[in-house]
């Protein structure tokens, strides 16, 4: 039996990764790989947004990630096949398709990081960040699971992060892509837990 999972406010911080209008919203670029309706049949803004709200309420830092494309040279590269379907417009920096989706409510305080790879780790100075404000343990959600997501989760394990994963407040672009990322590959990487379990043991985390 698992334990019960605690968040400590001081130590703890909450990912909220690639929560972009291309990424989920039925306008976006991505609508027609499923993305949109897997994020509606998760509920994914408003399980994110009750895991912001818990978090809020005990003072647990937040932080906001964004992958987005530069426009003119292609500087993000054609290595991978995920990185050729990003571009050039889609995640266009400056573009709506880039912004944040509405109804999370981003704070004052809540640093919004910019990058061009999968993980939130690599290309920006969030580890840093974490690690100047004591942070031991993240809280994860955001898109798509099976890749920025995982790739993040990936990558604190990995910096030695204690890593839990909301699978409700998460999406991707099918429940087979879903299942393949919370079912399999994260299972020995981080805790898993909805949103309901995550937001009670965030609203009560301790200072």
């Amino acid at each position: 039996m698992s334990e019960p999972l605690t968040f400590p406010a001081s130590t703890t911080a909450v990912l909220v990764i690639d929560m972009q209008n291309d990424n989920l919203h039925p306008d976006g670029a991505f609508a027609a790989f499923g993305a949109a309706d897997h994020a509606a049949s998760q509920d994914v803004v408003r399980h994110v947004r009750e895991v912001l709200d818990a978090a809020r309420s005990s003072g647990v830092a937040v932080f906001h990630n964004r992958i987005v494309v530069y426009p003119g040279r292609d500087v993000g590269g054609s290595n991978a096949p995920i990185f050729r379907m990003l571009g050039p417009e889609s995640l266009k920096v400056g573009t709506w398709g880039a912004a944040i989706v509405d109804g999370l409510g981003q704070r004052e305080d809540e640093i919004i990081l910019d990058r061009m790879r999968m993980s939130a780790f690599h290309g920006s100075s969030l580890d840093a960040m974490l690690r100047n404000l004591g942070v031991t343990d993240v809280v994860v959600v955001g898109v798509w699971t099976n890749m920025a997501v995982e790739h993040t989760v990936r990558d604190a394990a990995d910096l030695g992060y204690r890593v839990t994963i909301v699978s409700d407040a998460t999406s991707s672009i099918s429940d087979d892509w879903q299942r393949a990322a919370l079912g399999y590959a994260l299972t020995n990487i981080a805790a898993i837990a909805d949103t309901a379990t995550v937001s009670a043991a965030l609203g009560s985390a301790a200072h």
